[in-house]
């Protein structure tokens, strides 16, 4: 992700949560020096167009998801997990052992791609979101060793 990208990121964001990340929160971690803010493009209408985003930390030997943002009308069709896998390479890369995560408890649609990439329901964390509790969500890497 580069600042070129933010205004695409903004208008995916503002259609995506009711409490939107704002320019400063995006223009923060592209400068954060243990942020990855990566971007993913695709097709749309014969356009190639900006399709969704992650942003997420690496901090000794733990990597934190902070925002995964799929564009409303490429949902559902495996660019979620396409994007969560190549981030995950990259974690393991980095020599990550646990992944960490927040989710709407009603976002079922997010909860379950999580699970199909191995995440393990954690605990919650009450009012995370203002008006609703989050599920935090794990998953190690190397669990048998």
């Amino acid at each position: 992700m580069t600042d070129d990208d933010i205004d695409a990121v903004l208008e995916i964001e503002r259609q995506s949560y009711a409490r939107p990340w704002n320019r400063e929160h995006f223009e923060n971690e592209i400068q954060n020096p243990i942020a990855y803010t990566y971007t993913l493009r695709g097709l749309c209408n014969r356009r190639n167009r900006l399709a969704g985003y992650v942003v997420f930390w690496v901090v000794y030997g733990e990597a934190h998801i902070l925002n995964l943002t799929i564009t409303e009308t490429l949902r559902r069709q495996g660019l979620g997990i396409h994007l969560m896998r190549k981030v995950l390479d990259m974690m393991k890369a980095s020599l990550v052992d646990d992944v960490f995560l927040e989710v709407r408890k009603s976002n079922t649609a997010a909860i379950e791609l999580y699970k199909k990439l191995n995440f393990k329901e954690s605990y919650e964390r009450k009012k995370y979101y203002g008006d609703e509790d989050a599920l935090v969500m794990r998953l190690v890497f190397n669990e048998n060793i």
